[in-house]
């Protein structure tokens, strides 16, 4: 499947506004193609640029801010599941079912599923770095560091 580059970079904006990591990073996960196409799959290409189409003229035409631009689609019927599934496939590398809420207004969709894009999406996962641990299983932390404490507290302050 060919990715128009413009699209890809509103996907980017987006995803950049909806997970709180730079540009820089979610192009360093290697995912960004892998994942603009399995949505793209899931939801169909007309949702799909409605929604990219959506924010860039919340953020470049009315001159909204972010916080605003992500609010309000957030807070949409129709784009706001999606949204919020586009965070989990950053975060968790999943893509969940969406509401039936939502597929009964807008359409089952042949693709939507919960589903693990892939098992190299994995390690890659943003949770990983927002809690600040290796993925378990996926990447080691390096030898020799059993013997320094951990970087995330396990106790309450």
């Amino acid at each position: 499947m060919d990715i128009n580059a413009a699209d890809l970079e509103y996907f980017l904006e987006l995803s950049v506004v909806l997970t709180g990591f730079s540009k820089f990073h979610l192009r360093g996960t290697g995912l960004a193609e892998l994942y603009f196409e399995t949505i793209q799959s899931v939801i169909g290409g007309d949702l799909f640029a409605e929604l990219l189409t959506t924010f860039q003229k919340l953020e470049v035409e009315k001159k909204a801010s972010n916080d605003e631009a992500i609010a309000q689609i957030l807070a949409s019927e129709k784009f706001g599941p999606i949204a919020r599934n586009i965070i989990k496939v950053w975060y968790m590398a999943t893509w969940y079912t969406l509401p039936q809420s939502w597929r009964d207004v807008y359409g089952t969709k042949e693709k939507d599923g919960t589903f693990i894009i892939s098992p190299h999406a994995y390690p890659e996962g943003l949770l990983w770095t927002a809690i600040g641990v290796n993925p378990p299983g996926a990447k080691g932390q390096g030898y020799g560091t059993w013997s320094e404490p951990p970087l995330v507290s396990l106790t309450k302050s």
